[in-house]
């Protein structure tokens, strides 16, 4: 007969085994639903496999990424409906500046404390922007660390991977050049960046209440602006590779860091702001903070998800292809004041 355990267990440590199991079960039956044929193990193994076909040269394209302290505003609204969604469009958006479809999505969900409802919660998201984009979600891994992460919060991490036939790859160090388009697509607010600075300018910290905030000019209260999911502009301009000579995603560093990623060097990128608008989160957002205008647009994306670069005489055609994109500038030779140049701001 064994007498009763009386030592150090893992649960007494902080870690709940049988939770963490019951999460994993759960996953496996919500990533299931994204795998296609080409899925040859997913969710479970100690490696997932993922069988690449119907390319003849594939280039296989890799990217990472985070939510970001945008993670920490769910966790104050107790809303993690989207965040997943966030977490996969921010990933495939850097997949498909060279072209690329994704092929397989894996995440990474750190914990203090299991929660299976919140984690569950988050994974579906994943999921169904996986399967919106026709991406598997072939593994991923989920822990639990007491003393890393302190109360309700948690870090949430994803890795994509996709491929493109070598020959339709976009070069845009190769091909750009001066007098080529720059159209711009339109973002739907802060995507997933600029979330350290939003929380010190509304004062989230102590008072998260301020989420509940109804907002007239924007029709809804402060937490639905900043939790709207950054969206995939994968379909939207994937007909158009084959006419693009380079795609910038608009993150973190907004046009000023990310339009020189992909610009050769002797070049930059000329933007005339008074041709799109800005979502009317971020007119609040400076308001509040009284923050100077080159500061948002060195934080934020102020209205532009993704810039397409494209010989001139294909302008009309991307236009009249990508949902609500216009003609923002074009390129033109490297300037001393630097690589973007942002007219009427």
């Amino acid at each position: 007969m064994s007498s009763p355990q009386s030592g150090a267990t893992y649960e007494s440590a902080g870690v709940n085994l049988e939770a963490s199991q019951r999460v994993k079960e759960r996953i496996k039956e919500v990533a299931k639903k994204t795998y296609g044929p080409n899925v040859l193990g997913g969710v479970g193994g100690f490696g997932a496999m993922y069988k690449v076909d119907g390319y003849q040269n594939p280039v296989l394209v890799s990217s990472t990424d985070p939510v970001g302290t945008k993670l920490m505003v769910a966790v104050m609204a107790n809303n993690f409906d989207q965040i997943g969604v966030d977490l996969v469009n921010a990933c495939i958006n850097d997949l498909i500046v060279i072209g690329a479809d994704p092929l397989f999505f894996l995440d990474y969900v750190a914990t203090s404390s299991m929660d299976p409802d919140v984690v569950e919660t988050v994974v579906v998201g994943i999921a169904n922007a996986c399967h919106d984009v026709g991406c598997a979600l072939i593994g991923g891994e989920t822990s639990e660390m007491p003393g890393v992460f302190s109360g309700n919060n948690f870090d949430l991490s994803g890795f994509v991977v996709g491929a493109v036939e070598s020959e339709q790859m976009l070069r845009p160090m190769e091909n750009i050049k001066v007098g080529d388009s720059l159209i711009g697509v339109p973002s739907n607010g802060l995507h997933t960046n600029g979330y350290s600075l939003v929380r010190h300018v509304f004062g989230l910290a102590d008072k998260p209440e301020r989420l509940s905030e109804y907002l007239p000019e924007l029709g809804e209260t402060l937490g639905e602006a900043l939790l709207r999911p950054h969206p995939s502009y994968y379909k939207m301009l994937k007909p158009v590779f084959p006419i693009s000579k380079g795609i910038a995603h608009i993150t973190g560093g907004g046009l000023y860091e990310n339009m020189p990623r992909m610009l050769p060097p002797g070049l930059a990128g000329r933007f005339d702001a008074s041709l799109w608008e800005s979502p009317g989160v971020f007119d609040i957002i400076q308001r509040e903070g009284g923050i100077d205008i080159e500061e948002m647009y060195r934080v934020y994306n102020m209205g532009l998800g993704m810039v397409v670069v494209c010989d001139p005489e294909e302008t009309t055609t991307i236009l009249a292809n990508v949902e609500g994109s216009v003609l923002v500038g074009d390129v033109i030779k490297e300037m001393e004041s630097g690589r973007v140049l942002i007219e009427n701001k």
